[in-house]
């Protein structure tokens, strides 16, 4: 099947969805969606709501910000342990590296929210709660990509230091880290997009920040403040994608100087740091330690677990297919022109402001509890992520294969399917692969709608404290993301035949 009919058939999960729909649907909310889709154009300006407002997206962007550049410190240390060609460079075997590898997968495994909650039920309310909750899974992220990177690279350079008397660390940083550091700082970029929106949601579930506005204010059906907050959240996600982009633009281009946009990036965002009184002293304050706590109870294995990983499996499958369908098949229906592009881009960006616990809210207006706004908020989440990035991997295609077909006499829909599609589908698919293991860590987030699964009993366990019940969750919660994350992996070497694209890298640079 060719790449486009590919990016095309996950399209038949609106399938199953729009079976669950009869079902599901009660309309009594109808006329509450409306009034929140006034409230875009009519958001309260009231002086003191704006500045509650900006002091919670402060606090989300200092939150973003600390966790970011902790994760880049870990991620890159654990990363270097962890790559085999370093390990048999300094030590001559690569068992320490592989050992490490497996340590950092636990940390990884788990969604931050998870962090989040068991930090704080564990260390109290203290500000480096959320800080730590983003930076461990982050940082193992990281890591693992520049392990794979670095294993990645030609070894002509290393062997041939090596073999002129280099000593083996001064060998690895001249061989290795020039080519290294364009893909590091790039990724970089994007993993502070992702601490943003983690910092946001993290708030919704009362870490502080704009997250905790946000709930509040929807809670209570204030949907003016609502649209105030979202407005001011999105002014400052749309000027960190374009400095980011401006960013990666010079760190593409030969002969820049790769830490100078680095450094000038740190600068426009560590006074936000300061002015939020998260400043670094505050991270460090005096801890609450935890008391020993009772972690072992047999009766906490005794769940019916074939119910609850079948339907986080369910969940998971039905939202990554959801997710990758929604941009070809909006882009095939409206058309391939100017103007539902931007509004493609506009409702993408609005997709990826909300968490999924939000929309899962705005959802239960119109919709019964259970799987459908479970699906349907995780979809469109992450539908927002996808949707930004094949857009720019179309825009990033060679225009002599579009022109050539327009010259044919190819309607602009055809032209999209076959040059457009095609161009984009296989890298569209393979960061659709990852989405999908991000989706199953992110499912515990829709564990209030009552969508079933792990994350139910998961979030139960934890705000009643039954410890003994905690653990086997967790346990076989990271054995299943674990797993998928080897299966994603698996699907993205056979879809691209070649190295694999590394997460958050756009699909026109996956490839």
């Amino acid at each position: 099947m060719s790449p486009a009919g590919q990016l095309l058939l996950p399209a038949l999960v609106l399938l199953p969805l729009l079976a669950l729909l009869p079902a599901s649907w009660h309309g009594g909310g109808f006329d509450l969606i409306g009034q929140f889709l006034v409230a875009a154009v009519q958001p309260s300006t009231d002086p003191a709501l704006i500045a509650a407002s900006l002091r919670g997206i402060a606090v989300t962007v200092a939150v973003a910000l600390w966790s970011w550049l902790f994760s880049l410190l870990l991620g890159v240390i654990g990363g270097v342990l962890s790559a085999e060609v370093v390990s048999r460079t300094l030590w001559g075997c690569s068992w320490p590296a592989l050992l490490l590898r497996r340590v950092l997968a636990i940390p990884r495994s788990l969604h931050e929210l998870l962090w989040g909650l068991i930090l704080l039920q564990l260390l109290g309310l203290h500000p480096a709660v959320a800080v730590l909750a983003i930076a461990l899974p982050y940082g193992a992220l990281f890591a693992r990509v520049v392990a794979e990177q670095l294993d990645g690279l030609p070894r002509r350079n290393l062997e041939a230091l090596r073999l002129a008397g280099a000593p083996a660390p001064t060998a690895l940083l001249m061989a290795l880290s020039p080519p290294l550091w364009p893909q590091l700082l790039s990724y970089g970029g994007y993993r502070l997009e992702c601490a943003l929106r983690s910092a946001t949601l993290l708030g919704v579930f009362g870490l502080g920040g704009i997250g905790a506005d946000l709930r509040l204010a929807l809670q209570s059906l204030q949907f003016h403040e609502v649209w105030t907050s979202l407005w001011l959240l999105a002014a400052v996600m749309l000027a960190l994608e374009l400095v980011l982009a401006r960013l990666r633009q010079r760190w593409q281009e030969p002969n820049r100087e790769l830490l100078g946009g680095f450094a000038a990036l740190l600068l426009l965002l560590l006074p936000a740091s300061r002015w939020l009184e998260l400043r670094w002293q505050v991270l460090f304050s005096p801890w609450q330690w935890p008391e020993v706590l009772p972690l072992w109870d047999p009766n906490g294995w005794l769940q019916d677990w074939p119910q609850l990983i079948g339907s986080t499996l369910l969940l998971t499958a039905l939202a990554a297919l959801l997710a990758v369908a929604l941009l070809p098949l909006l882009l095939l229906l409206m058309g391939p022109g100017r103007w539902p592009r931007l509004l493609l881009s506009a409702c993408g960006l609005l997709a990826r402001l909300l968490p999924p616990p939000l929309t899962a809210l705005l959802l239960l207006f119109v919709l019964q509890p259970g799987l459908l706004p479970a699906v349907l908020a995780l979809g469109i989440h992450n539908a927002g992520i996808l949707g930004r990035l094949g857009l720019e991997g179309l825009d990033a295609l060679p225009p002599q294969p579009a022109q050539a077909l327009r010259l044919a006499g190819g309607s602009p829909r055809q032209v999209l399917l076959v040059a457009g599609f095609n161009g984009i589908g296989r890298s569209y698919l393979s960061f659709g692969a990852y989405r999908a293991d991000v989706i199953l860590r992110e499912s515990v987030v829709v564990g209030l709608v009552g969508a079933g699964g792990l994350g139910v009993v998961l979030l139960e366990s934890l705000s009643s404290f039954a410890w003994g019940e905690v653990l086997p969750v967790l346990v076989v919660y990271a054995a299943l993301t674990l797993v998928g994350e080897q299966l994603a992996d698996l699907y993205r070497r056979r879809l691209l035949s070649g190295p694999l694209p590394q997460e958050g890298c756009p699909p026109s640079a996956s490839s």
